[in-house]
């Protein structure tokens, strides 16, 4: 645009210069009068136009002068600036750059997953997402020492290094069930340190998958399962003992009544009953003939029933 302002500014210098040598042809210089201002218009428009500069939504501007990176920021909006400036934008908006074994699913195509080694010598293929933002007020040192192309410059190697470097500290296990926390806290620290003073701020590490060596995973497998069949086997045991004290319960009470019944219980009484129950017998609708066994005490009883 600048080029094409400084077009039209010598458009303007020469009309000016041949309209002065034909201003005695009135028609022609008429024509170059009107030449002149439209340039001189279409100028003024661009050098306008140049000195207007809009920033989106969630970015920032930095201007740069023939090479030389200013220190101030253009904000989000429509900002006036030297029309001889160009505006390098930078995105400011929390960023994800993820290294992921599927095909599609990460920053770069393929399986980019991470390989790493952990302590007790096992190879491991971690996905991982780094959350990062520009820092607003740095943006000019970016410009400056990093560039635009900061993701492959800085984010990417740091991040990769990180977890490289922090997963030998850890058995693989752990990194896959019981401190996985306290693997990605260490690797934020890394990346913390990586990113101070270049203008990147590291919002969260997210460990996504691991994915441990086959015969490790077959072995964890197995032994959730032998766990799970212990606890099984816990809980049927738990099941039996509370069984077999109920039963030991109900038969001391059983013995408990029978004793209590034998104590209590004379042959007077027993006899008795037995008189109540042949007159039950005897008084029956029912058709009926009792014989009973000789006693001295009880008289014999013989009823036909009717």
């Amino acid at each position: 645009m600048i080029g094409f302002f400084i077009f039209l500014i010598l458009l303007v210098i020469i009309f000016t210069v041949v309209k002065r040598q034909m201003k005695d042809n009135k028609p022609v210089a008429s024509v170059l009068s009107l030449l002149r201002i439209a340039s001189a218009v279409g100028a003024l428009v661009i050098l306008i136009l140049a000195s207007l500069v809009q920033i989106g939504p969630g970015e920032v501007g930095v201007p740069i002068l023939f090479g030389n990176v200013q220190d101030n920021v253009l904000h989000s909006g429509l900002n006036f600036v030297n029309p001889l400036v160009t505006v390098e934008k930078l995105d400011i908006k929390t960023q994800a750059y993820t290294m992921s074994g599927v095909h599609s699913e990460g920053a770069v195509k393929g399986d980019d997953a991470i390989i790493t080694l952990s302590s007790d010598g096992l190879t491991l293929k971690l996905d991982v997402t780094v959350w990062f933002r520009v820092n607003e007020a740095e943006a000019p040192v970016i410009i400056r020492t990093i560039g635009i192309d900061y993701i492959e410059k800085i984010v990417r190697p740091a991040s990769r290094t990180a977890l490289r470097d922090v997963s030998v500290g850890f058995v693989a296990t752990e990194i896959y069930s019981t401190k996985r926390d306290d693997f990605v806290n260490q690797v934020t620290k890394y990346l913390e340190t990586a990113f101070q003073g270049r203008g990147i701020i590291l919002e969260r590490v997210l460990l996504r998958n691991v994915e441990l060596p086959p015969k490790v995973k077959e072995a964890i497998d197995e032994k959730i399962s032998a766990e799970q069949r212990a606890q099984q086997m816990v809980y049927v045991l738990q099941k039996e003992k509370q069984e077999a004290e109920r039963k030991k319960v109900e038969a001391n009470g059983i013995a408990e009544a029978q004793r209590i019944i034998s104590n209590t219980i004379s042959s007077q009484y027993l006899q008795w009953k037995y008189i109540e129950s042949l007159k039950e017998l005897m008084n029956s609708k029912n058709n009926t003939i009792l014989i009973t066994p000789y006693d001295k005490n009880i008289t014999p009883l013989l009823n036909v029933g009717r």
